[in-house]
């Protein structure tokens, strides 16, 4: 792996800046939670949010980043040339690449990474997770120069517990030392091109891959505002936060 720099302070980055920030945001998931007042699915980073899809308020927070120099979206088939459309429409500078997923998350991810420029980070965000903050952002890559391996997390409130396949109760956990993890995770370039080198079959996260290099992976600390997009409910949820913080 190549010695790591600090993330660029700046979006003045060239063509020879070894400390580049590409971000690959997923977006090719089915959609199967999200459901019209008719009660037909509907395709989540497509849905209106203040006037604009999902996926424009997701995008626009890294493209208004400083710190980041290249965007890539993933996209199912059926979104592709919406997508595409779309980002015409935007005029994002940053989004260098639409490129078609896969049928499982961590095979979006490989497809990104084969598009995305060399670079010296790369964050992976969720499509739908649109109120992502510059500060999150920032944190991330703050954190990522200790071990090359970041994610935010925010601490759980609820009670926890392990239940089997037939509804009974197996353990109760500790949720003192339990996180529920979000995006944009954060990584050095060579290391999450590592991972994917191997079997990416049975994780639901990045970090899970590097985790099984034997990497340690540090946490930093995300927002209870960074929810993702699944059902109707957190489309009203994302419109009164987006709300909140014009009002203040």
């Amino acid at each position: 792996m190549t010695q790591r720099t600090a993330p660029p302070s700046d979006n003045r980055a060239n063509d020879g800046d070894n400390s580049r920030v590409g971000v690959i945001i997923v977006a090719a998931g089915a959609s199967q939670r999200m459901m019209g007042r008719d009660m037909k699915p509907r395709d989540k980073i497509f849905e209106p949010l203040l006037g604009r899809p999902v996926i424009s308020h997701t995008i626009s927070v890294f493209e208004e980043c400083p710190l980041v120099y290249e965007i890539v979206l993933v996209l199912g088939e059926h979104n592709l040339g919406k997508g595409r459309s779309l980002a015409a429409v935007e005029g994002w500078k940053k989004l260098k690449h639409v490129c078609l997923g896969g049928q499982r998350r961590q095979d979006s991810v490989k497809a990104g990474l084969q598009h995305i420029s060399q670079c010296e980070w790369v964050m992976v965000h969720d499509g739908a997770r649109p109120c992502v903050t510059q500060e999150i952002i920032r944190l991330g890559l703050e954190k990522v120069l200790e071990t090359g391996a970041a994610v935010p997390a925010i601490a759980v409130n609820d009670t926890m517990k392990k239940v089997s396949a037939d509804g009974t109760v197996q353990e109760t956990l500790q949720r003192e030392s339990l996180r529920a993890v979000q995006t944009p995770q954060v990584f050095h370039y060579d290391l999450l091109q590592e991972a994917y080198r191997g079997d990416p079959d049975g994780v639901t996260d990045d970090a899970s891959l590097v985790e099984r290099l034997g990497h340690s992976v540090k946490v930093f600390t995300g927002s209870a505002e960074n929810i993702k997009i699944t059902t109707q409910v957190d489309l009203y949820l994302a419109e009164a936060i987006f709300k909140s913080r014009a009002d203040s």
